[in-house]
């Protein structure tokens, strides 16, 4: 994939940074689910058959990333469960991608085996949308996965760079920053050229897409697209539906239009998002 360089603007460079510093050790911490998320006694219904699970991008927690629309799928009447994962250096996914696609694999599993479904729903935010792909075309998950829905992905890498925080010295390879994730999501990194060697997809899932025009994390925007016939894949851009929504890509798992994507794109019987779909705007 062919990409226009590109470079971060002054407003994103200090978002990256400001999520470097601040980002939160967990080592030693008592894991924390999001609300309605990991209850492993719920059972899917015949109105929503397959599990959801949510995984979070990188330096998040589940809890922080999906506080929102895992209540939101729970009431919804979904079986919602989530993780963390990659964790390195005492922040969650920052280990390398294809480490961290390897702890997702028994995580579905335990979901497929307390729920007794043969597949599940995985909903992934920025590298949580990316990773799971991993898991898909190399690690055998694909015959486990019904639906995959990527919120700002980053499935063809970054042309922006991370910076680190004050005070830290610049390292493009990420090695002084432990940060082995942000390395492979950068465009043309060798684990991008691994993961999108095999094509975009895999045969038998149905994979959702769902960008913003203002990401300015994972630039071009349009690189989180999937290449695919239209019935396996839907690419969305937020903006064609609801010209006025400002979310960026930190905050778009807080977007009630993101929302209702994801609960259209899951209600689906087989097949991806509708790409006509028409969602209550938040702004006008």
């Amino acid at each position: 994939m062919s990409l226009r360089t590109k470079t971060l603007s002054t407003a994103a460079v200090a978002l990256l940074a400001g999520a470097l510093t601040a980002a939160p050790a967990h080592a030693g911490t008592v894991e924390v689910s999001p609300p309605g998320a990991n209850d492993w006694s719920c059972k899917p219904t015949a109105e929503h058959p397959y599990p959801v699970i949510l995984v979070p991008g990188t330096f998040e927690s589940m809890e922080k990333n999906w506080s929102t629309l895992s209540p939101y799928l729970k009431s919804a009447g979904y079986c919602v469960f989530s993780l963390n994962y990659g964790e390195a250096n005492g922040v969650y996914a920052t280990a390398p991608v294809a480490k961290s696609a390897q702890e997702l694999a028994p995580f579905v599993d335990s979901v497929r085996a307390a729920t007794g479904s043969k597949k599940v729903d995985l909903v992934g935010h920025s590298q949580g949308g990316m990773m799971p792909r991993y898991y898909m075309g190399f690690l055998g998950g694909g015959k486990f996965v019904h639906h995959l829905i990527g919120i700002a992905p980053s499935n063809h890498g970054t042309e922006g760079v991370i910076v680190p925080p004050p005070g830290a010295v610049p390292d493009p390879n990420y090695t002084t920053l432990g940060c082995a994730a942000c390395a492979d999501q950068q465009a043309g990194s060798g684990f991008m050229q691994e993961l999108n060697a095999i094509g975009d997809t895999v045969a038998g899932p149905s994979y959702t897409v769902i960008s913003t025009i203002h990401d300015e994390v994972v630039i071009p925007y349009n690189s989180q697209f999937l290449d695919g016939p239209a019935r396996q894949v839907t690419n969305i851009t937020i903006q064609d539906m609801c010209p006025a929504d400002v979310f960026e890509h930190d905050q778009t798992p807080n977007d009630p239009v993101v929302h209702q994507f994801v609960a259209h794109a899951l209600g689906r019987e087989s097949g991806p998002a509708d790409p006509a779909y028409q969602p209550k705007c938040l702004f006008r």
